[in-house]
């Protein structure tokens, strides 16, 4: 158990900082990716609830990974443009 004061910013080292600095953004980057995504996207586009997706984006960097590793349903033939068909 720890004990004594919580750590003040100027107590960590400046390679500490920078990796706490790196992983808010690593984190907002994957949040707002995940709401901006969420918004764009129909209900039969997504696996489950727009709400609780939207809720599990705000769980640190699982919450996004999860919703884009499972929350999204696999575009169909029917759903590519018709640029991608001509492709394949």
């Amino acid at each position: 158990m720890f004990v004594g004061r919580k750590k003040r910013w100027s107590d960590f080292t400046p390679a500490q900082q920078r990796m706490v600095l790196a992983g808010a953004a690593v984190q907002l980057v994957l949040q707002a990716a995940a709401l901006w995504d969420l918004r764009r996207r129909t209900a039969d586009q997504l696996r489950g609830s727009r709400r609780w997706w939207t809720a599990a984006a705000f769980v640190n960097v699982v919450g996004p990974v999860v919703y884009f590793v499972v929350g999204r349903r696999r575009a169909t033939n029917a759903g590519l443009s018709r640029c991608e068909t001509q492709h394949s």
